[in-house]
């Protein structure tokens, strides 16, 4: 038995508040993934980063939910970046992460505002509105008078993509059980909901993630399906070459979140994806094992 310190961490936060939390292990070399899992089932947040050394980039980063290891976690990301810095770890400047998904670029900000590089999309599958409709509680005529396509994305996770027309997304009515079901069968890990703000507004759209499968219900910020969202924006309605683009997720929750994700690309493809944001460590937890 030894003493395991755990940090708290609060990601994608808006003005220091909100964000989702992530549980950070730093040093974690030698933890199996049994005692991985078991340290992410009691933190039991959505996800908890563990930091490793690695030979072929500057870390090696395993991301854990309570029920399985998952391949990339955007605000576990943030949240792992953030701690080393503010614990004096690392410094402003550009470093490379060894995760499942890839080897994954992650810039510091000298005012701590993290930034990481994303794998470049993979559109993976459409949907038909019926299909989706009863996920979520929304009619099939709802979902359909938004004349965009629902998609399958990744740009290091799977994430069906729903637009909604604006003023629906605080009315869904998710059904965990279906959800579940129907990412096992098409192999996402869940949906992830948008409704497209007005011309002038401080966001881009505002979100709703749900990973149920996952053991998920919602989740207050999630960098993946950032990064894929922005691709689908600049695929399917904004489409230019460079995109910048701002996200609020969790508000439903009481946990406002701020999302930041751009994108290059020229006519024929998108060449880069990132997604950034800040993260404020809100305490400590000391585990034995």
């Amino acid at each position: 038995m030894h003493q395991l310190k755990v940090y708290l961490v609060n990601a994608f936060t808006e003005q220091g508040t909100g964000g989702n939390p992530a549980g950070v292990v730093l040093q974690a070399d030698g933890l199996t993934d049994e005692q991985k899992l078991a340290i992410a089932q009691s933190v039991g947040f959505s996800e908890t980063a563990f930091v490793s050394a690695a030979s072929d980039a500057d870390f090696a980063v395993s991301f854990f939910t309570p029920t399985a290891e998952v391949d990339f976690c955007g605000h576990a990301t943030v949240a792992a970046f953030s701690v080393m810095f503010e614990q004096g770890l690392i410094t402003q400047g550009h470093y490379e992460q060894s995760t499942k998904a890839g080897r994954l670029g992650v810039t510091i900000e000298a005012d701590g505002h993290i930034v990481m590089a994303q794998n470049l999309p993979q559109y993976i599958k459409r949907f038909d509105y019926a299909e989706i409709s009863v996920l979520i509680g929304l009619d099939t005529s709802i979902l359909a008078s938004t004349q965009l396509p629902i998609e399958a994305i990744s740009t290091g996770l799977a994430d069906m993509i729903v637009p909604v027309p604006k003023g629906y997304l605080d009315k869904l009515k998710v059904n965990d059980t279906a959800l579940s079901d129907f990412s096992r069968q098409h192999n996402v890990i869940g949906l992830h909901a948008f409704e497209l703000s007005a011309q002038g507004e401080a966001f881009t759209a505002r979100c709703r993630n749900f990973a149920p499968l996952f053991g998920i219900p919602e989740e207050s910020a999630t960098g993946s399906a950032s990064g894929a969202l922005a691709c689908y924006l600049t695929q399917y309605v904004f489409p230019c070459q460079s995109n910048h683009f701002t996200f609020e997720q969790g508000r439903e929750m009481g946990c406002p979140s701020r999302i930041t994700a751009s994108v290059e690309s020229d006519k024929q493809k998108i060449s880069k994806v990132f997604v950034g944001g800040y993260a404020q460590i809100a305490g400590k937890e000391i585990l034995s094992i």
